[in-house]
């Protein structure tokens, strides 16, 4: 029903045309270049020495594709993210894209390598590099000394600027305004968070996402943030209440993909294939579609034996542009509360765009990931369960164990311990392809919480029942299994639905596993269509599917609860004495 009204709603779209909203992971091409900024903090004048990057590089024709240590020969797997326009996202085709990523396709055609893009999350993605379940990490990361202990890198093929975005109107007007009691808005495990922490000296607010934090800024939850600076240029867009007041540099390093430590050929590799599309333009051409900024001083890409990039001015091309107009204004007003969140959370247009993907991939998605879990969780409760009240202790301990550890660690813990431990043992089984643990790590969470629903009900069930049942001659575990049983998971049902409602949402986090695009659920379609626009109305299109399955699933329990209570309606039986009835007229023939 509320997927019909909303199909409704949306169709009219209350008279409104559709409006054409700009895709924040398309190319914005050379004509938004930027000049190299001139409100740089002044402690950061220029970057910090370069230590790593290497003199040379192999030739192109000594790279033996057979020693890379692909995970599947002669295709680069490679972890990223899907949110952070225009270096890393998901475009409007379903697809992987930004400077990158295409990038790294570039360099994977040098080396004649196919390229499986898989999405996940940062949090998660260089513990998965590190352990092989990614052949490449691609996601603008900053090569820092402490990541370097986690994972190796190639040579660099871009320079991290950090930007302060704060309010229109905000009292902050360069990183020295940052103080102790301002909420700082940062992305966990980024380094713009080592940089509050370690370089300012606060405490900053940690969001998962980059669309999380920037949607937090324009409502004035934080006073500013800290951010990448490509995603903060791809992010901020013409009118909104919000601008970008100082750059500085990235104090780390370069920014670069990053490879397993011990998989010195694959890093080698990447490095002649980066020195390789430096050389012929390639580098040059996507990265004045993508990101067209002005390099700083005494910076360029790949090796340090790599030629000079030759790119257009920059500075030129943006100086005609403020001339011409076709700069940016002034920072909008701030809008009113009612405003902003009309605008943040009910975009017609975004639900009729959001609605088909969420049917096609999230919806199927999401169904198989929670019946199959379900399915596993049920077995596996109702195993210990019985264990659970077991009066051997060989089965009682090991029970209580499981379901100690399993019910006391975070979901997602489980999920990553799961996809990242057993994922390599059993990777010749399942191809390298976290579905089937993503659903193992549901199911086994699942089961530990299935497990106490089902021994609570049992033992519910009064002592009598069993002792009444062996007295006619039953056995003890026909006496479980054909009386005490079948009564207590009755009357657990409503726990149980609420058990599997939480499956539903939990199935949202197997994409830390990471998942190509047409494995994503729900949650990920609507994230990344987010991330796509900057606007959250397609999280809350897919609010509304998990409505749409969770409140008829809630009624339909309590319903066949309540005709399990109550039983059959009651009837009269038939009167033996009646003349009508047809038993006493055969009795009498």
């Amino acid at each position: 029903m509320l997927l019909v009204l909303a199909f409704g709603v949306l169709g009219l779209g209350f008279g409104a045309a559709p409006v054409a909203r700009a895709d924040q992971c398309a190319p914005p091409g050379v004509q938004t270049a930027s000049a190299l900024p001139t409100n740089l903090a002044a402690a950061a004048q220029g970057p910090a020495a370069d230590k790593y990057t290497t003199d040379g590089v192999e030739p192109l024709d000594r790279v033996d594709v057979a020693r890379l240590g692909l995970g599947t020969p002669g295709v680069l797997t490679v972890g990223t993210l899907s949110d952070a326009p225009p270096s890393i996202c998901i475009d409007s085709k379903n697809q992987f894209t930004g400077f990158d990523n295409e990038l790294l396709r570039a360099v994977a055609a040098k080396l004649g390598l196919r390229v499986n893009f898989v999405g996940t999350d940062f949090s998660g993605l260089l513990a998965q590099v590190a352990s092989r379940r990614f052949d490449v990490g691609s996601s603008s990361i900053t090569t820092t000394d402490a990541r370097r202990q986690t994972v190796g890198f190639a040579n660099g093929y871009d320079f991290g600027y950090f930007s302060l975005v704060v309010p229109s109107g905000s009292d902050i007007k360069g990183f020295g305004d940052l103080a102790a009691g301002q909420r700082i808005g940062v992305v966990q495990g980024t380094v713009q968070e080592a940089y509050v922490i370690d370089t300012l000296g606060l405490e900053p607010v940690k969001f998962p996402d980059y669309n999380t934090v920037y949607a937090s800024l324009k409502t004035r939850q934080i006073d500013a943030w800290v951010a990448p600076s490509q995603q903060a240029q791809g992010t901020v867009q013409a009118g909104d209440p919000t601008q970008i007041i100082e750059n500085t540099f990235s104090l780390d390093n370069f920014v670069a993909y990053a490879v397993a430590k011990d998989n010195q050929p694959l890093i080698d590799a990447l490095n002649a294939g980066l020195d390789a599309v430096i050389a012929d333009g390639t580098w040059a051409k996507l990265y004045s579609d993508w990101v067209p900024r002005a390099l700083p001083p005494g910076w360029k890409p790949g090796s340090k034996a790599a030629p000079l990039p030759q790119l257009p001015d920059f500075a030129a091309i943006a100086a005609q542009q403020t001339a011409s107009g076709g700069a940016p204004g002034a920072p909008a007003a701030p809008k009113s509360t009612l405003a902003q969140l009309k605008d943040t959370f009910l975009d017609w247009n975004l639900y009729r765009q959001a609605i088909p993907d969420l049917f096609t991939t999230g919806l199927p998605n999401t169904l198989i990931l929670t019946f199959a879990a379900s399915v596993i969780g049920l077995v596996l409760g109702m195993v210990l369960a019985v264990a659970g009240i077991s009066r051997s202790r060989w089965l009682r301990w090991p029970a209580r164990i499981y379901t100690d550890v399993f019910r006391g660690l975070p979901e997602v813990v489980i999920i990553l311990l799961i996809g990242l431990g057993i994922g390599p043992v059993v990777g010749d089984l399942t191809g390298n392809n976290p579905y089937p643990l993503g659903i193992a790590a549901l199911g086994l969470m699942a089961g530990a919480y299935v497990g106490e629903i089902f021994r609570s009900g049992i033992q519910s069930v009064e002592a009598g029942q069993l002792e009444a049942t062996r007295a006619l001659g039953f056995s003890y575990g026909a006496a479980m299994r054909l009386v005490v049983i079948p009564q207590g998971v009755r009357r657990v049902l409503p726990a149980l639905v609420n058990q599997f409602i939480s499956l539903l949402k939990a199935s949202s986090l197997v994409y830390f596993l990471g998942l190509i695009a047409s494995q994503r659920e729900l949650f990920q379609v609507g994230r990344d269509l987010n991330a796509q626009t900057g606007n959250l109305s397609p999280l809350v299109a897919a609010g509304l599917f998990y409505l749409a399955l969770t409140i008829p699933l809630t009624h339909l329990v309590n319903w066949i609860d309540d005709r399990l209570r109550r039983g059959r309606a009651h009837t009269e039986p038939d009167d033996p004495l009646d003349p009508s009835n047809p038993t006493r007229t055969q009795e009498m023939v």
